[in-house]
């Protein structure tokens, strides 16, 4: 069975430069970062709706579209869902508040 991520990523990858008359991933590109963005927020903002009304089958849709938004972004700017995984991987083990109170201030 094959990793639906790693298809997704692929699919992703191969149609950032495809034909925006024909690509949805290509036209939203086009866009440039900014708008990816906004659908990104906009797919966090449907998810975060979805869960507060307690409707498991939206949660599922809208969070699959925010990953799908997510992993397009990521992949706009030169990263993939590997840069993630070896985020998380590093953060392992680490506490919630320790990792965060490791960052650096914002207001920096």
């Amino acid at each position: 069975m094959s990793d639906a991520f790693a298809t997704l990523e692929a699919t992703i990858a191969g149609r950032l430069a495809a034909d925006p008359g024909t690509s949805y991933i290509a036209s939203l590109a086009g866009k440039g970062r900014a708008k990816i963005a906004q659908k990104v927020g906009e797919e966090a903002v449907e998810t975060v709706i979805a869960a507060i009304a307690d409707d498991r089958a939206a949660l599922v849709g809208e969070a699959t579209d925010l990953i799908f938004h997510l992993t397009v972004l990521l992949h706009h700017a030169g990263l993939t869902l590997d840069d993630v995984r070896a985020e998380l991987a590093r953060r392992e083990g680490v506490s919630g508040l320790v990792e965060k109170a490791g960052r650096p201030s914002k207001e920096d």
